[in-house]
């Protein structure tokens, strides 16, 4: 007998989790329905707290190979630097344009979720003058690594991250045995949150529970709002932004840039995974869209990796929908720190589903907003995720005609 698919286990757990909490919030406040309440609330922070358990030592050993991984390539100096910084530019573009979109069109607002009340008053118990907030968060960047490790202070940990792998780089095959011991620290974390996500449809189900019994429909049509700018900012990035560079950059129209990406895009948005759409990605680069091996073989893995334009984009428009369901409006520094996490969050981390829940967990964090958020988003993300892939692996396609002109040109 085939097994039932984890994608399907959860779509059940969340199906099931939304019929129960419909029924519970039809029953009224009985003692049964308090009770179950208490259940689901008990097994939806196990999962939860099991999700943070994880979450410092991913994070760390992600970046940290992410970034020492360009060692490999030293002898291309020239050609990462200009991939990286193409990363960086079109990764902040494509953050902009989230925040925009959620600034523009404000999905969530008006509609507070009692299951977010906690959070919301440590939220408030956290704000201080803005000056006194800059202070503290560049106090906050630079600590003693076993401290931050510790407490779980995710900025704090980016940048010895970041160091670390920096150093690695810089270090060479000098520090080989650290940084194979990093990685397989990086594959026992994915282990175990292979293990965590065995509870993800019953932890979700819970969670979902919790919010369907105490929401309204009104809480179904701001998800269908949040759906609809997210989807066409995440095109708006994708068919306007991207061939826009592109063309300015080598002349290429995106006509001829779209006939040749064609099955690479299509196998992206029918699979949402960059990693299994890869070798469809490098056949289409270099025989479609004549680009050099060495370069293809550089840029596009690399960029399957580090650079997710799609995913950057939902996560800051995200942070900004669970902010107004919890009746917070996130102020500049904390939108500078999501800014901040959702890019460097990117890097070193693998595609599959579970490690993108873990990076949404990840910006919620570090500006105090209610991991809980999870149990509305990812009954969502599959549908999110087609698209967000798609552009994923264009920006790696686009990525790689921009290396090979700007390299070519400074030759």
């Amino acid at each position: 007998m085939k097994r039932i698919s984890l994608n399907t286990q959860i779509l059940i757990g969340c199906t099931a989790g939304i019929a129960a909490g419909l029924a519970l919030h039809a029953q009224g406040q009985t003692a049964l329905v308090q009770d179950t309440l208490y259940g689901a609330k008990l097994v939806g922070n196990l999962f939860l707290d099991l999700l943070r358990m994880v979450l410092v030592p991913l994070v760390f050993s992600s970046i940290v190979i992410g970034v020492a991984n360009l060692r490999a390539h030293d002898q291309m100096h020239r050609v990462w630097i200009t991939t990286l910084v193409f990363f960086f530019i079109t990764m902040a573009l494509a953050i902009v344009i989230g925040f925009g979109a959620a600034h523009i069109f404000r999905p969530g607002e008006g509609l507070h979720l009692e299951m977010f009340a906690e959070a919301t008053k440590n939220y408030q118990a956290r704000q201080m003058p803005l000056p006194d907030y800059i202070a503290q968060f560049m106090r906050g960047l630079f600590q003693n690594p076993f401290k931050a490790l510790a407490q779980g202070d995710i900025l704090a940990i980016v940048m010895i991250a970041l160091f670390l792998g920096i150093a690695l780089v810089i270090g060479g095959e000098r520090y080989r045995n650290l940084r194979q011991l990093i990685e397989e620290l990086q594959e026992l974390c994915l282990m175990i949150v292979g293990w965590i996500m065995h509870l993800a449809p019953l932890g979700l189900a819970a969670l979902l529970l919790q919010l369907v019994s105490t929401q309204n429909a009104a809480l179904l049509q701001s998800l269908g709002h949040f759906i609809l700018v997210v989807t066409g900012s995440t095109l708006l990035h994708g068919i306007v932004v991207l061939p826009l560079i592109l063309w300015l950059v080598t002349g290429k129209s995106p006509l001829f840039f779209f006939k040749g990406a064609r099955e690479a895009l299509i196998t992206a948005f029918a699979t949402s995974s960059s990693s299994a759409t890869l070798p469809v990605t490098l056949r289409c680069t270099e025989q479609h869209l004549h680009v050099k091996k060495d370069i293809a073989n550089f840029v596009v893995p690399l960029g399957a990796t580090v650079n997710m334009d799609g995913t950057a984009l939902y996560e800051a428009a995200a942070a900004l929908f669970v902010a107004r369901l919890a009746g917070i409006e996130l102020d500049i520094a904390s939108q500078l720190i999501i800014f901040f996490v959702a890019m460097l969050g990117a890097i070193g981390a693998p595609g599959i589903p579970s490690v993108g829940m873990l990076s949404m967990v990840l910006v919620l964090q570090s500006v105090g907003l209610p991991t809980e958020a999870i149990a509305i988003l990812l009954p969502i993300d599959r549908i999110l995720d087609t698209v967000r892939t798609a552009v994923n692996v264009e920006g790696d396609m686009i990525g790689s005609l921009i290396v090979q002109k700007l390299s070519s040109k400074r030759a």
